[in-house]
């Protein structure tokens, strides 16, 4: 099955951020073709087995005074005061193919020596876990509407851990290669064995980190990449020299599973007033054999082409007044002034990260494409074709129980895309003993986070009030919620 990911990347002009593709449209496409058929049995993946020669070939690509290289003197427009170290840049995971990643990685602002170190990555497939993940989410940063200077975020997660993120796969935000076929053959299996080639050269790069506690979080489509990453980890920890200690994985808003997601889906159209009692009676679907996809496009049409009027993402959210999409919006903003303050979080602000991150001195500071300042960055990307294997991730979560790795799902439960419907049933098909039942969780004396509930093995949370990008929508229920994770605990009651 292939998922066409479409976006204009201009190679001489900056595009207008109107004519690209948002991260809303690329979910949307994924998601209808996910449910344009029947699937007759489930697909499993497969973790590719890194040999040692492919592996230790990569002490070709030495690694000294790179991490020096790669440390920025400071953001263009960061305000004063930032005493964490920032490093970008570029890692080549085939020299051949000139295909290299970029990276941003944020050090912690108190003790990095002590924090562990956390890898995010966003979905799609084919979306900025920099522009997205770092700059509207849970990076040290935010954007103002003047598309010239930033914020900080209060509720950055390097309050907690050292956080990197990647712009995965080849394509997507800065990365790229020089083999044109590479963005035609985009799948699982290469992501999953890039991002491990990265990790292993990158801790090259980075020695400090390289027995570091290690997690990977991600979210939306990001529900392949991270158990895939992982299973790729544990399949190739055979070694001292390749051995990264992983300990576990968060996973938000994130795909498991086929058929239970997808009756997830109706499920939540229907119980939130957005599809009619005919609809839902005609695409009802019980997660245990029946289709879900028999009526899909008439669903998809009624509940998602809503000429802009509701932003499936979060269904609750106010829309950009400048743009028609749901998610994306131009350099317009919402707001006269520059915002301090991370009370609610802006509809416009992929139209500010789109125009800060297409200005050369940005560019140049992130040591970003700076031989071609002319390629522009998008937050989705339209040159990669991406083929999906698997239908399911319930063995890999087998696998990761297996090892012992301590797993976090979670949900913001205003997401119409990916809802905490969808997951409550891939959950519940595990058939997980459990330890801790239904209660409500707490991210202040008096302030209701969500719901949690403890599986062995597993624990799921629910984030009152966020949307698909739980960090932007609810950023101290989120960073709450990293924290107890990191450090072992259950979320407060």
């Amino acid at each position: 099955m292939k998922n066409f990911i479409v976006l204009a990347i201009a190679l001489a002009v900056l595009v207008h951020p109107s004519h690209q593709l948002s991260r809303y449209e690329v979910l949307s496409k994924f998601v209808e073709n996910r449910r344009s058929g029947v699937r007759s049995q489930a697909k499993e993946w497969v973790a590719p087995s890194i040999s040692s020669e492919y592996s230790w070939k990569l002490n070709q690509y030495a690694q000294d005074g790179l991490q020096e290289n790669d440390k920025i003197t400071a953001l263009p427009g960061q305000p004063e005061g930032i005493t964490f170290a920032q490093y970008s840049g570029y890692v080549t995971v085939d020299a051949e193919a000139g295909r290299a990643l970029f990276y941003y990685f944020a050090e912690a602002t108190e003790d990095p020596s002590t924090k562990p170190l956390l890898l995010w990555f966003n979905g799609g497939p084919g979306c900025s876990s920099f522009g997205v993940g770092a700059m509207t989410e849970l990076g040290p940063f935010r954007v103002q509407p003047d598309g010239k200077t930033l914020s900080k975020n209060p509720y950055a997660w390097n309050q907690v851990a050292n956080t990197l993120f990647l712009e995965s796969p080849a394509g997507v935000g800065f990365s790229y290669s020089n083999t044109t076929s590479d963005y035609q053959n985009g799948n699982d299996d290469n992501t999953a064995r890039d991002a491990y080639t990265f990790l292993q050269i990158w801790f090259e790069r980075f020695p400090q980190y390289k027995n570091r506690d290690f997690y990977i979080a991600g979210e939306s489509y990001a529900g392949f990449y991270v158990p895939e990453l992982a299973d790729t980890i544990l399949k190739n920890n055979n070694s001292r020299t390749s051995f990264i200690n992983l300990k576990g994985v968060m996973i938000g808003n994130g795909i498991m599973n086929d058929e239970t997601d997808g009756c997830g889906y109706i499920d939540y159209a229907w119980s939130h007033a957005l599809i009619s009692d005919e609809d839902y009676a005609s695409q009802r679907c019980t997660p245990s054999g029946s289709s879900y996809t028999t009526h899909n496009n008439t669903f998809v049409s009624r509940a998602e082409s809503t000429d802009g009027e509701i932003n499936p993402y979060n269904i609750y959210a106010p829309l950009c007044p400048s743009h028609p999409d749901p998610i994306w919006a131009s350099s317009t903003s919402v707001n006269d002034t520059p915002t301090t303050e991370l009370d609610e979080f802006d509809p416009c602000s992929p139209g500010y990260v789109f125009t800060y991150l297409n200005t050369p001195e940005v560019r140049i500071a992130l040591h970003a494409n700076v031989m071609d300042l002319s390629y522009a960055w998008t937050e989705c990307s339209d040159v990669l074709s991406y083929t999906i294997s698997a239908t399911t991730m319930f063995p890999i979560y087998q696998r990761m129980m297996a090892a012992g790795l301590r797993i976090l799902v979670y949900s913001g439960d205003v997401d119409a895309v990916v809802p905490v419907t969808g997951t409550r049933y891939s959950i519940n098909a595990l058939k997980l003993p459990i330890e801790e039942e239904w209660y409500p969780w707490m991210s202040g004396e008096l302030d209701v986070g969500g719901f949690s509930v403890i599986y062995t093995g597993l624990t799921f949370a629910t984030v009152r009030g966020a949307g698909h990008e739980v960090p932007s929508y609810q950023p101290s229920r989120a960073l709450t919620m990293t924290k107890s994770f990191l450090a072992d605990k259950a979320l407060p009651s």
